[in-house]
């Protein structure tokens, strides 16, 4: 009973407005008080512990390497590549577009900078080939969330974070998922362009005289994933570290190769970074407290007894947690559901034999579903701030290709090979 109290009155406090961390902090600081099954020395205790962790660091590196590639011109020379391999065929320019969020997901990991990025780019050109503009705005808001699939992912750091997994290895799985994803994003595209006539107006050809022009072009751009992820695979450094090489490898990209990042704009992203940091923090520490909490009343093997008394069978608590990560997700922003759900639900799945890493997997392609599912849609919102469009208006647009995300969801959960074919 007091569990279920201290819960709704945490969603309480969040629908009143108050800041996520004191939501967290203050139910709980209360059950503490109430039960005195532990002291508020612990509770502070656990509020360092949680955010101590070395590879903590790693969060905001990788960050700030996603705004260092975009302010360096790296997003316009990865729609090139992606240009360069789309033909004139139907939906070409809605194909280079998911491909093009494909290779800017890799450098950037966060899905709004996805969309923003190649929405910039993309969704007037698609305008001025015929494509209606909710169309095309629904369509790269859809694909940016492949910003959080395709490797090296800040969702995925955050998870190995909070729930103590491999982080390279995520990495080494994000990439069966992303390639479903993909493909199928581009299945959906031809479909519906080949039934709308959405054809490009302007015949293109590609060539590999062409392709290697883009490719080379870009070279710099696609090498950075090659050298974080080469990296942390073969264990040169540790995700902390291939943040801070992200973020050098950036500077000295958009610095002096490119050219197009300025000394002038490096300290607004700093400090544009660190209000975001500071609030994530936030929400982190007293998260960490609360499953602390949690776990030393033996709430957590509640929750997990409870779902077994449901059904032990897999599949059947697989299909369960993608229902409440689908209407979490719409109500409440993702680094909390990574932070205080994911552990939870994660106890669940192991006890089935799920591994974290396939669980991991499964949390990342739901959160890109939240991304596109109102009311808390960030890609949704950045797409209407970039194009004036309502919200209601992208959201009828983008049903077609939410349902292409939720299929990839059930394959990738019901058929955990996708993810771990290439975990050793």
């Amino acid at each position: 009973m007091l569990t279920v109290i201290v819960l709704i009155g945490m969603l309480l406090l969040m629908m009143l407005g108050v800041p996520i961390g004191t939501s967290l902090g203050l139910p709980v600081s209360g059950l503490i008080a109430y039960t005195g099954v532990t002291s508020q020395e612990f509770m502070a205790q656990m509020l360092y512990t949680k955010i101590g962790d070395f590879t903590m660091l790693s969060l905001p590196f990788f960050l700030l390497a996603g705004d260092l590639m975009d302010g360096g011109g790296l997003s316009k020379r990865l729609v090139n590549v992606a240009n360069s391999l789309i033909g004139n065929v139907t939906g070409a320019l809605g194909a280079v577009t998911v491909l093009a969020c494909m290779f800017f997901g890799a450098v950037s990991g966060s899905a709004p900078a996805t969309v923003a990025a190649i929405g910039t780019i993309m969704i007037p050109q698609m305008v001025r080939e015929g494509y209606s503009p909710a169309y095309a705005t629904a369509l790269t808001c859809v694909s940016g969330g492949l910003g959080i699939i395709v490797p090296p992912s800040f969702p995925m750091v955050l998870y190995g974070v909070t729930n103590d997994v491999s982080i390279g290895k995520l990495f080494t799985a994000g990439w069966g998922p992303a390639i479903v994803v993909t493909g199928t994003l581009l299945a959906f595209n031809y479909v519906i362009c080949k039934r709308n006539g959405f054809v490009s107006t302007e015949p293109k050809e590609t060539s590999f005289k062409l392709f290697l022009k883009a490719f080379w072009d870009a070279k710099w751009a696609l090498l950075m994933p090659v050298i974080i992820l080469g990296g942390i695979y073969s264990g040169i450094f540790s995700p902390t570290e291939a943040g801070v090489v992200s973020c050098v490898y950036g500077l000295i990209v958009g610095l002096f190769l490119y050219k197009e990042l300025k000394w002038k704009d490096i300290i607004p992203m700093f400090k544009k970074k660190v209000d975001f940091l500071g609030g994530m923090m936030y929400v982190f520490a007293p998260a960490g407290a609360l499953g602390a909490i949690m776990a030393y009343m033996g709430y957590t093997t509640a929750i997990k007894n409870f779902f077994l008394s449901i059904s032990n069978n897999p599949y059947v608590l697989v299909a369960l947690m993608y229902l409440i990560l689908f209407f979490l997700g719409m109500i409440v922003q993702t680094n909390p559901i990574i932070v205080i759900v994911s552990p939870i639900l994660l106890n669940v799945a192991t006890a089935v034999g799920i591994s974290p890493i396939h669980f991991g997997m499964m949390v990342i392609l739901s959160l890109a579903v939240a991304f596109v599912t109102p009311p808390v849609a960030y890609n949704l919102f950045v797409g209407a701030s970039m194009t004036g469009l309502s919200i209601n208006k992208i959201t009828r647009s983008a049903i077609p290709f939410l349902i292409g995300l939720l299929i990839c969801e059930i394959v990738v959960g019901f058929i955990p090979e996708i993810s771990m074919f290439l975990i050793k």
